[in-house]
């Protein structure tokens, strides 16, 4: 976790069991009077209600937007198995303690159906045709490029930055949407929060992938 003025800013993985306790202690201890999620309201919903994609779905997201999305949910899903988890569950759990103390509530993310639309137009083939490679690739020689760590918890910074980089590097279109705008975007409205109330204790939940970088912007923002 990391901190500037009086915003908290926690990364997580949205499948581990370290980061829903991490989240739970964190109001429970201090109990911040704004909590901002990674999450829209769109997002949100779908949390909360189990909202499965439907084809019906197609329509606002684009064919391409929805298959991302289904192969994304999917491949969350299976990994949250592995650990007891459901993708998500440490926005769950911040949500429920944010009505249980009366606390509000911040959606800090871009609108899910405004980052599939871009994404489905930032990939290219030739980043979809690395992507199938290194499907075929990795069944075959099983060595990870990624050093391999306890989904319980957390990765290493370490880990995380080796993962970013490798998505810059090989996939720059899902870089770019996935994170890098992103990233611009929930720093805006991080910082707008802290412009506005800045009495009040804020902590803001996100990503792993993503902490460092907003609050390098925040600063950037506030210089």
């Amino acid at each position: 976790m990391q901190s500037y003025k009086n915003i908290y800013l926690l990364g997580t993985s949205h499948i581990s069991v370290e980061s829903i306790n991490q989240v739970k202690e964190f109001i429970e201890s201090n109990k911040p009077e704004i909590v901002a999620i990674e999450l829209d309201k769109k997002r949100l919903y779908s949390l909360l209600h189990k909202r499965k994609l439907k084809l019906s779905d197609v329509k606002s997201l684009g064919i391409k937007g929805f298959i991302i999305h289904l192969i994304a949910a999917y491949i969350e899903k299976k990994l949250g198995k592995l650990v007891g988890t459901s993708p998500g569950d440490e926005m769950k759990t911040a949500i429920n303690l944010v009505k249980e103390h009366k606390l509000s509530l911040a959606l800090i993310d871009q609108d899910i159906e405004i980052t599939l639309k871009k994404l489905a137009k930032a990939i290219t083939w030739r980043e979809k045709l690395r992507f199938v490679k290194e499907i075929i690739k990795g069944l075959i020689t099983r060595k990870p490029q990624i050093e391999p760590f306890d989904l319980r918890k957390v990765p290493p910074k370490k880990t995380i930055k080796k993962m970013i980089s490798l998505i810059r590097t090989n996939y720059p279109g899902v870089y770019k949407v996935l994170i890098e705008e992103r990233n611009e975007v929930m720093a805006k409205n991080l910082y707008n929060l802290i412009t506005k109330y800045p009495d009040k204790k804020i902590f803001a939940i996100v990503g792993a992938g993503h902490e460092e970088d907003i609050l390098k912007i925040i600063r950037r923002n506030q210089g």
